[in-house]
């Protein structure tokens, strides 16, 4: 009977010990679990795809992403409808997990002004135009604006070095200050540089690229020799039409002369550089200050050329296009700025 129960005691020591060695370990935290998680919501009021202003944002948080790797980002496009922008945001605002929600363009503005101070626990970056923070405890509010004029003076002096015609033209998404400071600093540059005429004309919407066509081919065909695109996915008309009319277009905010290498390298020959509104930089600047508690929330800074926040792109095709004499023109120009010796016109003094 002993001899039994010593072996049964044995099976059963046996059967403990084995189960012991087979189940889990204590489990490790995943990402989701870990209290350093920072997640994010990158609310887009418009779409993907524009190869600009929101492409640019949405590189910029994936550049955060891969180098922060407890940085979690899921981004809202809210449509090209601005009757659902501000449903879009409040929705996101009171039912999406975030730390940190960043969005973007003037028309957000007076939506989160409403929206930021009902959530003091949460924080908000919003880029491209500030909010006023007179109108409400908006200590959660971070802004970041662009110095549009100053990249757009560059963008002018390259026209007006590089105009054969005197003639230059420039197409704008709508009538509205922060594109009427794109379009002085480019007049301003294009005039100091032996330019006559600048076309000024406005699309009236974003995301209309036969309109940005049309009005970039009358402008071809009154002379400009290069037009300057003011105006989102509306612009990707412009480039058809210096395509197929043989002359010159400039790109803003991004590169979009490597952008659209990537599926229509002949028509990328024509756009020999970009007038650049870093977003993505910025907003990489941002969410690393952020991580590092160094973001000065409730409080606007505006970022030009001596901060890396806009520029002139010097890409392959600028390099290629561009005389060195020009090359060098611009060199100086960019190291004016930066001496003050320049002075921009803007709107909004």
């Amino acid at each position: 009977m002993k001899q039994k129960l010593l072996v049964l005691l044995s099976m059963v020591l046996l059967v403990s010990m084995l189960l012991t060695a087979c189940g889990p370990s204590e489990p490790a935290a995943t990402a989701d679990e870990g209290d350093d998680v920072i997640k994010v919501v990158n609310l887009i009021n418009g779409v993907l795809g524009d190869k600009s202003f929101f492409d640019s944002a949405d590189r910029g948080m994936k550049r955060v992403m891969a180098d922060y790797p407890q940085v979690q980002v899921k981004t809202i496009e809210a449509g090209i409808d601005p009757a659902r922008w501000q449903a879009a945001l409040e929705d996101a605002a009171a039912n999406e997990d975030y730390d940190i929600m960043i969005l973007g363009t003037y028309q957000m503005s007076e939506f989160l002004e409403i929206v930021a101070p009902q959530y003091p626990d949460k924080y908000f970056i919003i880029y491209d135009v500030s909010v006023d923070y007179t109108k409400a405890d908006l200590s959660n509010v971070y802004s970041v604006t662009y110095k549009q004029n100053e990249g757009s003076y560059l963008a002018g002096v390259f026209v007006g070095l590089m105009s054969e015609t005197g003639v230059v033209g420039v197409v704008g998404g709508q009538d509205i200050p922060v594109i009427n400071d794109f379009i002085v600093g480019y007049e301003q540059g294009a005039r100091a540089n032996g330019v006559t005429n600048v076309i000024v004309q406005y699309a009236g919407g974003w995301n209309d690229p036969a309109k940005g066509k049309e009005l970039a081919l009358a402008m071809f065909q009154q002379g400009a020799d290069y037009v300057f695109q003011v105006a989102g996915g509306t612009g990707v008309g412009v480039f058809e039409a210096a395509q197929e009319m043989g002359k010159f277009a400039i790109g803003v905010d991004s590169d979009q002369a490597l952008i659209i290498a990537e599926t229509d390298p002949a028509q990328a020959e024509f756009i020999p550089t970009s007038m650049l509104k870093n977003v993505d930089n910025s907003l990489y600047r941002a969410m690393k200050m952020f991580i590092e508690g160094t973001l000065p929330f409730g409080e606007m800074e505006a970022l030009g050329v001596a901060e890396g926040g806009v520029g002139l792109a010097k890409n392959e095709y600028f390099e290629r296009l561009t005389p060195a004499d020009v090359k060098a023109m611009i060199e100086q120009v960019e190291k004016d700025l930066l001496d003050g010796k320049i002075v921009v016109h803007t709107v909004f003094n």
